[in-house]
């Protein structure tokens, strides 16, 4: 039995890449760990002394990190997303009206956490943009966001269940801003949910990058380039993902 290769990932990709290294394993006969988790507490891991062979951010700058350590080879931009909003059953929202209905005072906003989720980093760029279009949007919008998932105390959602679905149907939030692929998941568990369109002098996209561990075995370049290559973006646009 050949060794496993250890995967390390953001959690946006669990679905997807769930089913890519799936197809690895039955093409190629190699099996694949993989873990997900918020990319920058992913890349903190590695570089305490984690193992891992391949390493898949919801961004680009986490794997460059390792990179310019020493610890990974380049980063390749292998697929692309966008942010959404994911607003609870019960209130009415528009693409056009979406920056009104952030800076509702009434209407509690949920993000992941800053520098620890790229979803977050994501979320803060949209208020800094709303900022630019509405002079103290953004310092509304900053010091009211609820950084609920993300984080290294972050509350642990029940087994098997959307976590952004979860917490709008607990009533956490009113509205998350959250990757579209994530949306969609969401939407499809918890009925009633609605995902709004990010209007485009708000849209904030993703860059989603992979790099390969210095002294990693030779099967985990192959798994990369499986993902770069035309089944493994395949499975990425079936998924909602953009390509490069």
């Amino acid at each position: 039995m050949p060794d496993r290769l250890v995967f390390f990932a953001a959690g946006s990709l669990a679905a997807v890449l769930q089913d890519i290294c799936s197809r690895f394993e039955q093409t190629m006969g190699r099996p694949v760990d993989i873990s997900f988790g918020p990319s920058g507490l992913m890349r903190k891991r590695i570089e305490t002394g984690a193992r891992a062979d391949l390493f898949a951010s919801a961004d680009m700058e986490h794997p460059r990190v390792l990179h310019r350590r020493g610890l990974a080879g380049r980063t390749r931009l292998f697929a692309r997303n966008e942010l959404v909003a994911i607003v609870r059953a019960g209130i009415v929202v528009e693409s056009d009206t979406l920056l009104e209905t952030l800076l509702d005072p009434d209407i509690r906003v949920g993000t992941s956490t800053p520098n620890a989720d790229p979803s977050g980093d994501y979320a803060w760029r949209l208020f800094q943009k709303a900022g630019v279009i509405r002079p103290g949007a953004y310092e509304t919008l900053d010091a009211k966001a609820q950084k609920l998932t993300g984080g290294s105390i972050s509350a642990p959602v029940p087994g098997g269940r959307n976590l952004y679905g979860w917490m709008l149907e607990q009533g956490r939030t009113d509205l998350f801003l959250t990757y579209r692929t994530n949306a969609v998941l969401a939407a499809r568990e918890v009925t009633g949910l609605q995902v709004v369109e990010v209007p485009e002098a708000l849209c904030v996209g993703a860059e989603y990058g992979i790099t390969v561990m210095k002294n990693a075995p030779e099967q985990a370049t192959g798994l990369r380039d499986f993902i770069l290559g035309s089944e493994g973006q395949a499975v990425l646009m079936e998924h909602g993902f953009g390509l490069p």
